[in-house]
């Protein structure tokens, strides 16, 4: 089980360093075999299925958000703790609310990325 204080850690150092735009320190949290599952895969890299498989490939697809969103700026909503998983509930880019739950691996590094997306109510 996931301790609240491991927890707490991974999402403050997560949302610093997608903040930071510091992409070797988001990078960090992850393991070379990582599964990654997002709509933003098929909108940043044409990739019809949203998956992606690897470090390295994960890599390339962050660079191309970062790039993309250059003032991303994420703010941290809730940590939702799971046996060996996290859920991060976040306000993203595009005025999206953002659910990530990161399955960790006995070192607690990601080993499989799923990420949901809602558009937040207009406030107009």
């Amino acid at each position: 089980m996931i301790s609240e204080e491991s927890a707490n850690k991974f999402a403050h150092d997560w949302i610093d360093s997608w903040n930071s735009h510091d992409l070797d320190r988001v990078m960090s949290h992850y393991e070379e075999d990582v599964e990654y599952y997002s709509g933003f895969v098929a909108k940043l890299l044409g990739k019809t299925s949203g998956k992606l498989y690897g470090k390295g490939n994960v890599r390339h697809y962050l660079q191309k958000g970062l790039d993309a969103y250059p003032h991303l700026h994420f703010v941290l909503e809730s940590v939702f703790i799971g046996v060996s998983s996290i859920t991060l509930q976040y306000n993203s880019v595009n005025n999206l609310l953002a659910a990530e739950v990161f399955e960790l691996n006995e070192d607690g590094l990601v080993v499989r990325v799923q990420c949901h997306y809602k558009e937040l109510a207009s406030t107009k």
